[in-house]
């Protein structure tokens, strides 16, 4: 526990020049081809850095280890994600419940299904205690911003508008990690989009009426 306890996590260093920008992002991209291919458990800073093409030396310019090129990818995947809920959340403000579920679900499912590889390659990732507290604090931002915005709809009050958010983003993320772990097919892509809004949207009628 102390041992693991002392091992560097984060990022040696932020790229500032392009150049350095331009590493970082092939480094980022080898690690998440790595991942499809072979999977976390045998997943090598040897490997990531064949396949961007850099030496192992430059890798651990930016990364010290195996986690924390793991950790610090999961990362930018989960501030990609949140940042377009919260972008949504933030643009919807004081308008109708529906306008708002259909802007909140369109921004989560595009930003998920983006990269849809990537998406399923972190999710077995997401398993340690590090990992998960990435994932818990991207939750937390993400909660906050469909509560501050729900808080804004003309004419309705909740009763508990971090508990609803919680519901509301639950069971979009569980709903979009089904149909990825399916296939993701488009057709599947299409329903996800059509019937998160309609659960999301009776969801939260049916708790407004309570309120």
């Amino acid at each position: 526990m102390g041992t693991q306890s002392q091992i560097p996590l984060e990022p040696r260093k932020t790229p500032i020049q392009a150049r350095s920008t331009v590493t970082v992002e092939a480094i980022y991209e080898a690690t998440f081809q790595v991942l499809l291919a072979v999977g976390p458990d045998r997943l090598t800073t040897t490997r990531v850095a064949e396949r961007a093409g850099v030496s192992v030396g430059t890798l651990y310019q930016y990364f010290p280890n195996k986690q924390s090129l793991l950790l610090s990818a999961l990362e930018k995947h989960q501030d990609r994600v949140v940042g377009a809920v919260e972008l949504a959340c933030r643009r919807n403000h004081g308008q109708p419940v529906s306008t708002m579920i259909e802007s909140v679900v369109e921004a989560f499912v595009d930003a998920k299904m983006e990269r849809s590889d990537i998406s399923m390659a972190l999710y077995a990732t997401a398993v340690g205690v590090q990992e998960r507290a990435l994932v818990t604090k991207a939750g937390k931002r993400a909660r906050t911003a469909m509560a501050s915005m729900l808080a804004t709809v003309p004419n309705t009050k909740f009763a508990d508008l971090p508990f609803t958010s919680l519901m509301l983003l639950s069971a979009m993320g569980g709903a979009t990690r089904a149909v990825l772990e399916a296939g993701s097919s488009p057709g599947m892509v299409r329903l996800l989009r059509k019937q998160l809004v309609l659960l999301c949207r009776g969801f939260l009628m049916s708790v407004a009426a309570q309120a």
